[in-house]
Formats: C-alpha cells, sequence, structure tokens
C-alpha cells in the first residue's frame, strides 16, 4: 500500500490535530441550525454528540488510507445504543451527515495543506456518500428488528386478550404497540383463506389500521383474530375487513368498554365461530349475539346465562301474559289464531302483546330466526326455573 503524498500526510496532521476544533463546530452548528437536535432529552443529545465525535474520528482515520473502505455508520453508531434510532429517524441522521460535510468545507483552508483544499473537500464528499448509504442499511435493519419484536408482542397480547387476562402487563405490552386505548374495543374471529408470510401479515396489519383507531392481528394455525379499538364505528371497521378471512362464518364478538374487557368480546366469537356451522345460512359476518341458540348447543355457559338473564326473566318480571303468549305462539306453529284460540283471547290481543315482547326482549317473535331464538330462551329459562325449585 503506497505512503501518503507529502501534502496529504500534513493535511493528516492537521486533521488529527484539529479533530477537537471540528467536533465543537459541528456540535456547535448542530444546536444552531437543527431544532429536533435542539428538542432531544439531554441523554439522547450527549449520544448523537458521540456519534458526531465517532463519524470525525472515522473520516480521519479514514482520511490516512484512502484505498481502504470508509468505516461504515454500524462503526459510527456503535458509539450509542441501539434505541437511538428510535429517537432519531434516517432523514435527521442524514441531515447530520450533511453537516459534518459543511463542518469541514467550511474548515478546510484552516486544516488542509495549502493548494489541498479541494482534496480534503472531494474526500470527505466520498465519505459521507458512503455513510449515507450504510446508514440506511443500518436503519433497515432496525426497522426488521423492531418489526419482528412487536409482531412477537402482538402475538402475546392477543394470546392474552383471547385467554381473558387483563393486568398492568397486558397494558403495558399493548401501550408499546401503540395502542391509544381511547374508545370501545371488540374482537372478530374467522379462518385464513392460506398460510399467512411476513408480507400479507404486513398488508392485513395495515388494512386493520386504516379502519380502525387502534388494531391488533393474530394468528392462531388457522384462526384469524382481529381486535379493533376506538371512536368510531367499529361494527362498520369490522364489516371492511370481512374481505380479509378466508373461506366460512366470521364472527363479530360483542363491543365492549375497553381492553380491560376485550376476553368477553373474544370469548362470545370464538364460542360464536365453533356454533357457527349449526347456521349454515347466517349472515357473514355474523354477530356473536346472533348466535346465542347455536352457542347453547355447544356448551357456552354465558349464552345459556344471557338468553335466561336478558330475555326469559325480563318477560317473566313483565308480566301481562308475555310468556304464556310467547310459548302459545311457539308451541302452535307461530300462528296468531291457533295461539288466541289456545288463549281465549282475539288474534289481535295475541299480535298486540308479541309486540311487547319485542319490545322487551329486542327479538321479534313474528320472525322466523328471532323467533327461534325467544323459544331457546323460553326452555332454558322452564330448566332453570325448575332447577331452582327442585329439592
Amino acid at each position: 500500500m503506497a505512503a501518503p503524498g507529502r501534502d496529504q500526510a500534513h493535511t493528516l496532521r492537521r486533521l488529527n490535530d484539529g479533530s477537537g476544533l471540528l467536533a465543537a463546530a459541528a456540535l456547535r452548528k448542530l444546536d444552531e441550525t437543527l431544532p429536533w437536535y435542539r428538542a432531544l432529552p439531554a441523554e439522547d443529545r450527549s449520544w448523537v454528540g458521540l456519534v458526531v465525535q465517532a463519524g470525525i474520528t472515522s473520516f480521519v482515520t479514514w482520511f490516512g488510507d484512502p484505498s481502504s473502505p470508509p468505516h461504515g455508520a454500524n462503526e459510527i453508531f456503535s458509539a450509542a445504543p441501539p434505541e437511538l434510532t428510535r429517537s432519531i429517524s434516517l432523514q435527521q441522521t442524514l441531515q447530520l451527515v450533511r453537516l459534518l460535510v459543511e463542518v469541514v468545507e467550511d474548515h478546510s483552508d484552516r486544516l488542509a495543506a495549502p493548494g489541498s483544499e479541494r482534496d480534503l473537500r472531494e474526500a470527505v464528499l466520498r465519505y459521507s456518500r458512503e455513510v449515507a448509504f450504510s446508514a440506511a442499511e443500518v436503519y433497515a435493519r432496525a426497522a426488521e428488528s423492531r418489526g419482528a419484536w412487536d409482531a412477537r408482542l402482538e402475538a402475546l397480547v392477543v394470546d392474552a386478550v383471547v385467554r381473558g387476562e387483563s393486568d398492568d402487563a397486558l397494558r403495558s405490552r399493548v401501550a408499546a404497540l401503540g395502542w391509544s386505548g381511547h374508545g370501545n374495543v371488540l374482537v372478530m374471529v374467522g379462518t385464513t383463506a392460506h398460510p399467512f408470510d411476513d408480507v400479507r401479515v404486513a398488508e392485513l396489519r395495515r388494512a386493520t389500521r386504516r379502519a380502525a383507531d387502534d388494531a391488533l392481528v393474530g394468528i392462531h394455525g388457522n384462526r384469524l383474530v382481529v381486535v379493533l379499538g376506538g371512536e368510531g364505528d367499529l361494527r362498520a371497521a369490522a364489516n371492511a375487513l370481512v374481505t380479509r378471512f378466508g373461506p366460512g362464518p366470521v364472527v363479530i364478538g360483542p363491543t365492549v368498554a375497553g381492553l380491560d374487557e376485550a376476553g368477553c368480546s373474544a370469548t362470545a366469537a370464538l364460542a360464536g365461530l365453533v356454533a357457527a356451522r349449526a347456521w349454515p345460512t347466517a349472515p357473514r359476518p355474523v354477530a356473536a349475539d346472533d348466535l346465542l341458540p347455536e352457542r347453547v348447543l355447544v356448551g357456552d355457559g354465558v349464552a345459556r346465562r344471557t338468553l335466561v338473564e336478558e330475555v326469559y326473566r325480563p318477560l317473566a318480571a313483565a308480566g301481562g301474559s308475555l310468556l304464556e303468549t310467547l310459548a302459545a305462539h311457539a308451541e302452535h306453529g307461530r300462528s296468531l289464531e291457533a295461539a288466541a284460540r289456545v288463549l281465549y283471547v282475539h288474534p289481535n290481543t295475541v299480535r298486540y302483546r308479541l309486540r311487547k315482547v319485542a319490545e322487551v326482549t329486542g327479538w321479534d317473535p313474528l320472525d322466523p330466526r328471532e323467533g327461534y331464538v325467544l323459544q331457546t330462551a323460553l326452555a332454558l329459562g322452564r330448566l332453570d326455573g325448575d332447577a331452582a325449585s327442585a329439592p
């Protein structure tokens, strides 16, 4: 390897002697020209200062042997913790590189050997170009690492939601994923059309975040779990995501007050996914609460309690022969006239009472599907009443 020329050796000595001057000038210019640097916490500013000094030292070292490859951003950033890439962006890092070039150019007359000013400016431009390329690689690797970590963390959070966990650890993890926590939450579940690779998962996450303020995605085998949150219309957001699911039913759990209660929505949605096979003509998506009878059939205790407490007991408490009329209507072919004959009343009276049933429960006995829900609730209420009265 050829030794540096005489002028270059002279310039190198001046650079070594003036590296402290360059570092001080660079830090001063940082503070004067870059508002984002001034806004950094004191600790991060100190790390940036170390990076600047490492960059100047690295340039001086390389200038002594230009035939060697320049030190990349990896070596320069090794002076600071990896978390610094979260505090300053790639664009801001490139601003640092440009600033260092400007500082060296501003001091080239003082640092270069007479007549070598142009050589010094060209050298720093070449060096800065190499550092800029390697900085892009540093940020790309950091982004890839963060993405892998975020994916693992997101999987843990969705798994905790599915299990119904709610504690400080869950809140801390979901906050780290950027979950704002404003508004309500619902969980929707379905199947996947095919195995999800990283590209498909990333596209799905982008779609969910466009649909709602907050979103989490979990893939459990061939089952897809999406948690949506925010202050907007979450049901509309869920409907917009149906095409992202594979064939078969897509079930939307009830909307709950926040992530602490998301386990209730997940439990209902997952039970609905199992039970949906019993209702082949169910809409897609279907609300978990529209599958209450089928969920009872697969042993869902929550669905059973819901039908008894929100349908049967309110009807029993309302009086006015509502339960009797509902039973007569259901047990005699859903015919107003047949129920009227059994009850010894006019058909209009039956119709009036059935409207009251709809007002009390929210389910219309004149609709075939909703009548089935009410008939199931009636049977469950009778069973619970018999159990309560048994010795």
